[in-house]
């Protein structure tokens, strides 16, 4: 049973397990969730473009969201943060404390951000990659382009830690319920084919040039429910595919703070914790280039875009049948290695930074940026050639979520959850590191071009790098054997049909 384009449910589960023999049922399964704030004071730098900008006003607060689960053999973590993207150093020093402090192994934690572009203070770069970098390129990368805060990093490493530990002290036993939603209208392929062959990223709304979109959605809406033993909702878990981008001005989630908003009033509980661990939405916002109508507000996209997932979240988990039951295994599979980043050809670099010193008013702002993206990246591949990158799986009974680093194209996710054997198979982008976008291969072909492929210091890793993450994905996922996908019970025997509905028709 696999995610389909249609509303679909699957259902329910609940622990239990006999303790010894002649003993009554005694539930092994908790779950625990705590949220924590990592929201950024007002003129902290706000990321999610090439060059500074800066917090002025406050809309919601940005958080750190966890849950950990345990199966009374092994406990695993999911932690969603409100955030553009976390580095690969912040994971692995937030792993090593959460080991330290509640014993959960560092490849049972999966970290992912949001990707919200109205968060905190976080750049790309990880420790000594520029320093030894010329003057120039030390100017560019820390007076012309995002970098991070290291009062917010030293916050956000020990709001991670909290989370995981507080989720963990608040395991009790539990019930688990799996589903899968359905919402297409509010994410769309940014990326359209045109006349000229070629595929470009928000040719614009209007333009004649477009032929169609250039690739599909994922109109999947991953919905995990979890209450205690007497029918508390504890928490949810939710996973969708589009980029956090709705900016509804000021600091804030996103409109994830707006599906968490739809979910607590539809629940009634107004502390209700949401873990959201965003899909693969590398070439996937709220942005519509085919539409015939004007785009929302900013507000207003908020509340759509949060509203109507959070809706879906919440439709799913009122459909899902629960009953007894004694199988959510937990399992983890993990794998780390490094994989090459595309060179910038010396011609390249010499251009440049020729642009470079001419100064964005001569050379033109948009080359003037992309050019300091190259001369950023040159000095970087000096310090890392490779990119470390980690691709996990994390199973919770009938469920895997499988990550990736990468801003990632949406196609590679349907792969994985084709061919996985897990009946719900949800992919986490952005987790547990960053290696920027991370295009198909037919991206990068003769048709493809677009933003997306464009070479900086954010985006660079070798061309085959999705299918390595795809491939790895589906290989640890198979690795591990589901947990049970219960049903409803079959109908009684048929007996006899309701007397009274069973007439012809009577016409006088």
């Amino acid at each position: 049973m696999k995610s389909c384009a249609t509303f679909f449910i699957a259902c329910l589960f609940f622990t239990a397990a006999f303790a010894s023999a002649g003993q009554d049922a005694a539930p092994v399964f908790k779950a625990g969730f705590c949220e924590r704030d990592i929201t950024p004071d007002i003129g902290m730098e706000q990321p999610g473009n090439y060059g500074k900008s800066y917090h002025r006003t406050f809309h919601d607060p940005c958080k750190v969201r966890a849950v950990v689960f345990d199966d009374g053999k092994k406990r695993v973590a999911l932690v969603g943060l409100d955030l553009l993207f976390v580095t690969r150093y912040v994971v692995q020093e937030a792993r090593a404390e959460i080991q330290k402090r509640c014993g959960i192994s560092p490849d049972a934690v999966m970290i992912g951000a949001s990707h919200s572009h109205s968060s905190g203070p976080i750049g790309m770069a990880e420790p000594g990659d520029y320093d030894n970098a010329s003057p120039l390129v030390k100017d560019l990368v820390n007076n012309k382009s995002i970098v991070s805060d290291p009062g917010f990093i030293q916050y956000l490493k020990q709001q991670i830690v909290e989370a995981v530990v507080l989720a963990d002290a608040n395991r009790v036993d539990a019930k688990m319920a799996v589903g899968v939603g359905h919402e297409d209208k509010v994410s769309f392929n940014r990326r359209q084919r045109m006349k000229n062959g070629l595929s470009y990223s928000h040719a614009g709304v209007g333009n004649p040039d477009i032929i169609d979109y250039a690739g599909p959605i994922d109109p999947d809406v991953g919905t995990v429910g979890v209450w205690d033993l007497k029918g508390n909702l504890l928490g949810v878990v939710v996973n969708f595919a589009c980029h956090n981008t709705t900016n509804p001005g000021g600091i804030s989630a996103n409109w994830v703070g707006a599906m968490e908003k739809t979910l607590r009033g539809a629940t009634g509980n107004a502390a209700l914790p949401v873990v959201f661990m965003q899909g693969a939405c590398g070439d996937i916002t709220q942005v519509d280039n085919l539409t015939k109508y004007a785009n929302p507000g900013a507000e207003e996209w908020w509340e759509i875009v949060g509203g109507r997932v959070g809706a879906e979240a919440y439709k799913t988990l009122l459909l899902i049948r629960r009953g007894a039951g004694s199988d959510i295994p937990l399992d983890v599979r993990q794998k780390i290695w490094k994989v090459k980043r595309r060179v910038p050809s010396p011609a390249k670099v010499k251009r440049a930074l020729e642009l470079v010193n001419q100064g964005p008013e001569k050379a033109g702002t948009v080359e003037w940026t992309f050019a300091k993206e190259t001369l950023m990246l040159d000095a970087m591949l000096k310090a890392r050639p490779a990119a470390e990158v980690e691709v996990q799986a994390i199973q919770v009974g009938p469920a895997v979520f499988v990550s990736n680093p990468a801003e990632y194209f949406v196609q590679y996710s349907l792969d994985i959850k084709k061919a996985s054997k897990f009946p719900f198979t949800f992919v986490v982008e952005l987790a547990n590191g960053c290696v920027g976008y991370v295009p198909t291969e037919e991206a990068f072909g003769p048709h493809g071009g677009g933003y997306e492929t464009r070479l900086t210091s954010y985006s660079n890793l070798e061309i085959s790098a999705g299918r390595q993450f795809a491939d790895t994905g589906i290989g640890l996922a198979n690795e591990m054997i589901p947990g049970k996908t219960p049903v409803p019970p079959p109908p009684p025997p048929f007996s006899s049909p309701w007397s009274y509905g069973n007439l012809p028709p009577e016409l006088n």
